[in-house]
């Protein structure tokens, strides 16, 4: 590409120059503004490879933003996530994505994101036990991978049951993401392996272990722990 003119590079293209360029000139850090954004799907995988290979070989700091989870997942050594200008937490992203400590970050860091169930006065002596929060406006996330559908039925021995309607199926190839319609008016995605799933219309139980779920306050802070 030496000897065309920057007119005649694509959008892709241009933004690679640009990283080379400043990779060349050896500086202290590196500052990546969503540099893979004009990269098709395919290119962003093996682009955003190479960046990591090239970050660790090179030892430069580098600063990047990104909307795009997956990259903040994969490149991070520390995550930072930011809503609406102020940091909502920062952590090893494995961390981020297992104790979300807010609800924006329980939504913003997983795909797809995490149910969100909001209680009422009556329902989390089921869900909370030992009532440490406030009952009411109590917030219960747990992650579609942590979720697995049963017949519909009785509730299924000590975890918790949640009848529903499924409404929609997406199967992606290794796996599955059932959309469904709780009985109490939610909507709920649950993912499954494989590509076994129930049709639209069915009746099922969406199963949640009580050891997965996150509990939050009704102002979306994080409040207990799957551990507690």
């Amino acid at each position: 590409m030496l000897d065309r003119k920057p007119r005649q590079l694509s959008g892709g293209q241009r933004q690679r120059v640009a990283m080379g360029r400043a990779i060349v000139r050896r500086p202290a850090a590196f500052l990546f503004d969503e540099p893979l954004s004009n990269l098709d799907a395919k290119l962003r995988v093996s682009t955003r490879v190479e960046i990591k290979k090239l970050q660790k070989s090179l030892g430069t700091t580098s600063i990047y933003v990104t909307h795009d989870q997956l990259e903040a997942m994969t490149l991070a050594d520390m995550l930072v996530v930011m809503n609406g200008g102020k940091v909502d937490q920062i952590g090893p992203p494995l961390e981020v994505y297992q104790r979300p400590a807010t609800t924006f970050v329980a939504t913003f860091i997983g795909a797809p994101a995490m149910n969100l169930l909001t209680m009422s006065g009556a329902e989390p002596a089921l869900l909370l036990g030992n009532g440490t929060i406030s009952a009411e406006g109590a917030i219960i996330g747990i992650r579609p991978e942590d979720l697995e559908l049963a017949a519909a039925g009785p509730k299924p021995g000590e975890a918790i049951g949640m009848p529903l309607t499924v409404s929609a199926v997406e199967r992606v190839g290794p796996e599955s993401f059932v959309y469904g319609t709780l009985d109490r008016g939610d909507n709920i995605i649950v993912r499954l392996p494989g590509t076994h799933a129930p049709a639209p219309g069915e009746r099922a139980i969406a199963v949640a272990n009580r050891a997965k779920l996150h509990v939050f306050s009704a102002d979306g802070q994080r409040r207990l722990s799957s551990s507690s």
